[in-house]
């Protein structure tokens, strides 16, 4: 796999997560569900995207580390 091929992949992944994160967040969270409900789904979710792309859990927690760090420069 060439590096233009993982920048795509590592998109896709970006773009999943993010939006796993915004349902997680409320953008479709229904008037009776609470969060202790949502994090299954949300683990769920993360799971299957960790096995499309094959990363492992070190691989997950080095990208979400990174990206908190990113919020809080900006």
């Amino acid at each position: 796999m060439n590096e233009r091929d993982k920048l795509r992949k590592f998109r896709e992944l970006d773009d999943a997560f993010a939006q796993a994160l915004r349902e997680l967040d409320g953008g479709s969270r229904q008037a009776s569900a609470s969060p202790v409900d949502e994090r299954p789904q949300f683990e769920e979710r993360l799971r299957a995207l960790m096995s499309e792309y094959a990363l492992s859990q070190q691989c997950v927690l080095d990208m979400l580390t990174t990206l908190t760090r990113l919020k809080h420069l900006s």
